[in-house]
């Protein structure tokens, strides 16, 4: 009995071995544990203290073509998943996509230089609204071969059959969400060829949005257009972005304007500035701007880093009664 299970398991393993060989590939998992403290006056925030539980599972495989697929999830804040793409990069195609992390427009919502987070990213609540186009919905997207594009030239165009602000499971669908929302497309170029230092970017955005007399007059449209540019130790950066929604009611659409600039003191230590405004206009013409500046500072020690952010917002989500002020004080450590 001993003998036949010893000969069982040894084929078992053998077996294995020639899976794992006919099917070679590799899971890796990174990570950090940042500690956060976080005070916003203005506002009822309660207990300051916070961690960020981040690890991203990467899954590599390569086909008999020659062709890689990457499998890539991110964990984040308590939840089960923040953010996950399957990728299949084709030689001489690109790379096409499952996505579900931000692809599309949404990468372009703020690019301004910084020494750690979004102006709107800092843990105060400034309720801008930012462009996301489909990439806040499971979207497919198609980066195009770099032998297929002028030097420097990137490209990415995305497409979702259901812009519903969801994301589904396998075997699933995406809940109703935006209701009136239909299929849509994203076109994002970038060009950093032009000269040294020098990033620019532009991006589209179109939604179908059926016409309702309740909620819709029109489709959804969205860009954003902008630049960087690193010289020396200095990086800054411009951009606009707008958001037509064609509600009938209420906000009907988001002007944006950001800029930023970051200074590199060293290798460790990096000072910004950033301005985020933002005008909502509602469909009996009435404005209200939301202006969001930080200042922020990151020192890196080897494997760990102190960030530093003190941040201000007027009018927080486009309402007048809402000036508030946050800090923010987080110690990363990567693993």
């Amino acid at each position: 009995m001993n003998k036949l299970t010893k000969i069982g398991a040894s084929a078992l393993c053998g077996s294995l071995v020639a899976v794992s060989a006919a099917h070679a590939g590799s899971l890796s998992v990174a990570g950090s544990a940042t500690a956060t403290w976080n005070k916003d006056e203005g506002e009822v925030t309660g207990n300051p203290l916070g961690m960020n539980s981040g690890m991203t599972f990467t899954g590599t495989g390569e086909l008999d073509d020659g062709s890689t697929v990457t499998l890539t999830l991110t964990q984040a804040d308590q939840t089960a998943y923040s953010a996950g793409s399957i990728t299949w990069a084709i030689p001489g195609i690109g790379t096409l996509g499952l996505d579900q992390s931000g692809s599309g427009l949404d990468r372009l919502d703020d690019m301004m230089p910084t020494a750690w987070e979004e102006t709107n990213g800092t843990g105060l609540n400034t309720g801008l609204a930012t462009v996301a186009g489909v990439g806040s919905s499971t979207n497919v997207e198609w980066t195009l071969d770099s032998g297929m594009l002028p030097d420097g030239v990137s490209a990415h165009i995305a497409y979702t059959p259901r812009a519903s602000g969801n994301f589904a499971n396998d075997k699933a669908s995406g809940g109703v969400g935006n209701a009136t929302g239909g299929s849509g497309y994203d076109i994002v170029v970038q060009h950093s060829g032009l000269m040294d230092g020098l990033n620019v970017f532009a991006g589209i955005s179109h939604i179908d949005q059926t016409a309702d007399a309740a909620a819709r007059n029109d489709d959804r449209e969205q860009y954003a257009i902008g630049f960087t540019y690193a010289v020396g130790s200095v990086t800054l950066g411009m951009q606009m972005s707008e958001d037509d929604m064609n509600n009938v009611t209420g906000k009907q659409a988001y002007d944006n304007m950001a800029w930023g600039v970051s200074f590199a003191v060293n290798d460790d230590l990096t000072l910004s500035y950033g301005v985020h405004e933002s005008t909502a206009k509602s469909v009996d013409s009435a404005e209200v701007d939301n202006e969001a500046e930080s200042i922020q500072v990151s020192y890196s020690m080897g494997g760990a880093s102190i960030k530093f952010a003190e941040t201000s917002v007027d009018n927080a989500s486009y309402n007048s009664a809402n000036d508030w002020d946050g800090t923010t004080v987080a110690l990363s450590l990567a693993f």
